[in-house]
């Protein structure tokens, strides 16, 4: 069993644990900061919670309206250069946090970081996909995906040690850690390998890529529509679940502690095991489907904790909450498989970008939309809520497979061949042994299922 735990928590390869220690601390860095905010923004900085929240959705406007120009950008000089001056430049950006004194100023500099991070953003996932070999590329991403919640449970810790303290000095001091961290994960990136998209020479870079982008292709654009929408899932475990506990039920307050604690853990210990069978849009569509029907039973559950009283109100709740998190993982491994199956690879920063506008659009909505369907329709709301989710699953089948289509007729074959999530795949299970799978034929084309965060990019 033992031996089984190591080769299961062994990243497959040895650039696979390098991507995922830059993950680990992304989110070491990101998550310290993030656990501080709220206090830094209002007692140090100085600003109302309206104005912070006002300034938060004034950059994320800014990152949606920069998202397909920044993934342009990197088709133009290279993921791995453009994602190392976005960490550079979002620990350059960090630093000035101490010395804002004025909501201008805090407006200006949240605008800044988000579209410096889009940049990143783009760059980091053409990169994984360019660098990975096909053969690794779900399995990869799992175990980025877990050391990016390793990051972030680290970074929350850092930061409650930081508030524990109720020094309005030491917590002026977080973003200057989450700066070395950003400016250190800077330099591990430019010691990774270059992709192939790198190697390209000034004049190859000149070239224009002939035929349509993927902004003509539906597809791609309704499938990113259809899949931020699924990633809705995120409002319902940050937002929604919490409301609906404190205003809705007799549950404890402290027992949302443990439910984030379940999620962290759960997203840890389990992507493998929920990316195990994920190897083409197929089986990525039917990890949309299993990821679809455990969203639908969380809300079922979720719903009844408003009539039921004590320890199963409690029980019910972390039922839910599993219930949910599993649907975040094979969602996960499902849009990792998108990413890889259904971009053009000589346009990978562009589809990247493309993805980020519709997935956005998807989700964007949803905060608002999801509190008053719950505070406000009780019961009723959450099965509202569901539907809508299964529609969006019912909807990213055909888009899928349309994107596929535009592919196969627009791209060569050569270069399309490229566009593989997994050639082979030997994930072992948790504590069991090694799963055994014939490969594929070399070079082969699976037939034709974000972000995120991962999340978008959700994994960077």
């Amino acid at each position: 069993m033992f031996t089984a735990l190591i080769r299961y928590l062994t990243p497959p390869s040895r650039l696979a644990g390098r991507l995922s220690t830059q993950s680990l601390l992304f989110a070491l860095g990101e998550g310290t900061f993030m656990a501080g905010s709220a206090v830094f923004f209002t007692e140090v900085v100085g600003l109302t919670g309206p104005q912070v929240g006002l300034g938060l959705t004034l950059a994320g406007i800014a990152a949606f309206i920069a998202a397909y120009p920044m993934g342009k950008v990197v088709d133009r000089f290279g993921p791995k250069r453009c994602w190392a001056i976005s960490s550079a430049g979002q620990a350059m950006l960090v630093c000035s946090w101490p010395f804002i004194d004025t909501f201008e100023g805090y407006v200006a500099l949240a605008v800044s970081l988000e579209v410096v991070g889009s940049l990143g953003n783009a760059a980091h996932g053409a990169y994984t996909i360019d660098v990975l070999p096909a053969a690794e590329r779900v399995e990869s991403r799992a175990y980025m995906y877990s050391a990016l919640n390793v990051g972030f449970t680290l970074g929350a810790l850092a930061g409650g040690v930081a508030l524990a303290t109720e020094s309005l000095s030491v917590i002026s001091a977080l973003p200057w850690f989450t700066a070395a961290v950003f400016a250190l994960n800077a330099v591990n990136i430019t010691r990774l390998p270059p992709a192939s998209h790198d190697l390209k020479t000034t004049e190859e870079r000149k070239v224009r890529v002939e035929g349509p982008g993927p902004l003509k292709n539906v597809g791609w654009l309704f499938a990113n529509f259809c899949n931020g929408t699924l990633w809705t899932n995120q409002v319902i475990l940050n937002l929604v679940i919490p409301l609906w506990l404190v205003q809705k039920t007799d549950a404890p307050w402290v027992v949302l502690a443990f439910l984030f604690g379940t999620n962290t853990v759960m997203c840890i210990l389990l992507p493998l095991a929920a990316a195990r069978s994920v190897r083409d849009l197929s089986t990525g569509l039917r990890a949309i489907r299993v990821s679809t029907l455990f969203f639908i039973v969380s809300c079922v559950i979720t719903l009844t904790t408003h009539h039921s009283l004590g320890m199963l109100t409690i029980v019910l709740f972390f039922l839910g909450h599993i219930t949910l998190t599993g649907a975040e993982l094979f969602l996960s491994a499902a849009s990792w498989t998108f990413e890889a199956e259904l971009m053009d690879p000589r346009r990978r920063g562009e589809y990247q970008g493309a993805a980020e506008l519709m997935s956005t659009l998807g989700r964007v909505w949803a905060p608002a939309l999801y509190t008053f369907l719950v505070m406000d329709w009780s019961s009723l709301g959450w099965l509202v809520i569901a539907a809508l989710v299964t529609l969006a699953a019912a909807g990213l089948h055909p888009a899928v497979r349309m994107a596929r289509r535009f592919l196969e007729e627009h791209v060569p074959a050569d270069v399309l061949a490229d566009a593989t999530s997994s050639l082979k795949v030997q994930i072992p299970a948790p504590l069991g042994p090694p799963m055994v799978e014939q490969p594929a034929e070399p070079g082969g084309v699976s037939p034709v299922d974000v972000l995120p965060e991962s999340t978008g990019d959700l994994t960077r």
